[in-house]
């Protein structure tokens, strides 16, 4: 696989656990609000080859008043081997890409187990 591609996987896995949380990027971004990442990592452990099936965990591994960074792990689905490893800082803008502080409602959400879950 494309080494860029785990970047978008962890996008869509980071859109799934705001998703699972209550916290949908559109509404967000009309309400004014968007995420801008600002830092990324990825540590390639072992190559994905054509036919498997990956499987991304994402948890908010750090939070502070106007940044967070998820922890990302792509491991291959039957075997469980470890293929990737990474991270995004994200910081929270306005319309016009000027940093803002984090709603604390918003932090809340963010730390919240995903609903249905305690």
């Amino acid at each position: 696989m494309y080494y860029a591609n785990y970047l978008k996987y962890f996008e869509r896995a980071r859109t799934e656990y705001l998703e699972r949380r209550g916290l949908s990027v559109a509404q967000l971004m009309q309400e004014g609000t968007v995420f801008m990442v600002v830092r990324a990592e990825a540590d390639y452990r072992s190559p994905a080859r054509y036919g498997e099936t990956l499987n991304v965990e994402t948890t908010l591994d750090a939070s502070k008043n106007a940044s967070f960074t998820f922890a990302h792990v792509i491991r291959e689905k039957q075997s469980g081997r470890l293929v990737v490893e990474g991270s995004a800082t994200l910081v929270p803008t306005g319309p016009a890409g000027k940093l803002k502080r984090l709603a604390a409602e918003l932090k809340d959400a963010l730390l919240a187990p995903p609903k249905g879950e305690s």
